[in-house]
């Protein structure tokens, strides 16, 4: 039995109503949305965009991580580090899923390099999701793109809307010949709404209802987190330092379970006017709005400057007694004002915060590349802080606890 056979399948837009809660049921999301704004933009405001790009960088490699666990993808971060070395498994699975890995992160990047450029209006419309898709699958082989569809082998075409009709659970995507309908509808109503607070709801609700709309044979979940990304990135929110893909998951069961009961049709005259729940759709933004706002409390504290000065002591001690492959404690000082400045520094000016002589200032600048502290251009460029795996469990407890284990 086909899948149209076996469900009546949607065919208007108006059935994917409720895009939004109704006006007299938005005032305590917009409170959440409106608290989320100003912690987001105190932390932004300490740290611009451009800053710590060490940071960001090891963000991206978490993000990936997360995006591929929440599709049953699992990668080990070692095997993302290893695949940015160009050092791929043997194993085709590993190595396929190092790719993907790979491919997120550069999606990921692509994305954020068009926050400034990107109008509100392209943000929201149904070229730029499809642009998403194609710029996270155009980085993979054929091969890494081949899936099976009702026992069918079939080749993921990038960019190309679906063209069949799917199911994913009980849930009976629209027709792949009404999807422009849908996208249209989706894109006028959550492109349309006022700045500020309702459109941190509208992400979140976006979010839930691109994945309903299923545009895509695969690769939807991936798309739809990314273009969350992109909006709170847009919204000047994140500048790169915080993503909701981390809480998203860290609680992967309620994330599945809400974002499928917002699918569910109206439960009687106390659940809305439309079609699908209103009470389901008001729980998933709910949500949201309350993960982005742990996310960025738990950055906020992360980046505490006189308790990160304290794990900087720590992480030297230890590459100075455990490790000793050349780094020393006197590398606090320079590191944490490169911290603390997001600055960069000439080599000249480091090694005179060292306190060392110039051979041993030379071989601990040499030392702090190589294991990732530091990072530079050139041989002769200035230096910024690095921030390696093998750093998280001292800079960033708890950031991303799987791979604080790394040598």
């Amino acid at each position: 039995m086909s899948i149209s056979q076996k469900f009546q399948l949607y065919d208007h837009p108006s059935q994917m109503e409720p895009l939004l809660p109704s006006e007299h049921r938005m005032a305590p999301l917009l409170e959440s949305a409106h608290d989320l704004i100003r912690k987001a933009d105190r932390l932004s405001g300490w740290c611009p965009p451009g800053a710590l790009p060490g940071l960001r960088s090891l963000l991206r490699s978490m993000n990936s991580y997360y995006s591929n666990k929440i599709e049953g993808q699992h990668t080990l971060p070692l095997e993302i580090e290893q695949a940015l070395r160009d050092d791929f498994a043997q194993d085709k699975d590993k190595a396929r899923r190092q790719r993907l890995a790979l491919a997120h992160m550069a999606t990921e990047a692509h994305l954020e390099a068009q926050w400034p450029k990107w109008t509100g209006e392209q943000i929201w419309s149904a070229p730029t999701v499809q642009h998403i898709h194609q710029e996270l699958f155009s980085r993979l082989p054929e091969e890494d793109r081949t899936l099976t569809l009702a026992n069918e082998p079939i080749t993921l075409i990038p960019g190309a809307w679906r063209n069949r009709e799917v199911s994913v659970g009980r849930h009976a995507a629209p027709a792949a010949s009404a999807l422009q309908l849908f996208l249209t509808r989706w894109s006028t109503v959550y492109g349309g709404v006022r700045r500020g607070e309702m459109q941190v709801l509208a992400m979140a609700a976006a979010h839930q209802r691109l994945a309903w709309i299923h545009p895509f044979l695969d690769g939807n979940g991936r798309v739809v987190r990314l273009h969350s990304h992109l909006v709170l990135g847009h919204m000047g929110l994140t500048n790169g330092l915080w993503s909701p893909l981390r809480g998203f998951a860290r609680t992967q069961d309620t994330y599945y379970q809400l974002l499928s009961a917002a699918d569910e049709a109206r439960a009687g005259d106390l659940d809305g006017r439309g079609n699908l729940t209103e009470n389901g759709l008001i729980r998933w933004i709910d949500y949201v709005l309350g993960l982005c706002t742990d996310q960025v409390d738990f950055m906020a504290g992360l980046l505490s400057l006189d308790a990160m000065k304290d794990r900087m002591a720590a992480c030297l001690t230890y590459e100075q007694e455990v490790i000793r492959q050349g780094v020393r404690t006197e590398a606090l000082r320079p590191l944490h004002y490169l911290f603390a400045s997001q600055a960069t520094l000439d080599r000249a000016d480091f090694k005179a915060m060292l306190g060392l002589g110039e051979r041993l200032a030379s071989a601990q600048i040499s030392a702090l590349l190589k294991r990732g502290l530091l990072e530079t251009d050139s041989p002769y460029g200035k230096l910024r802080l690095g921030v390696p795996q093998h750093a998280l469990r001292f800079y960033f407890p708890s950031l991303w606890p799987e791979a604080e284990s790394q040598p």
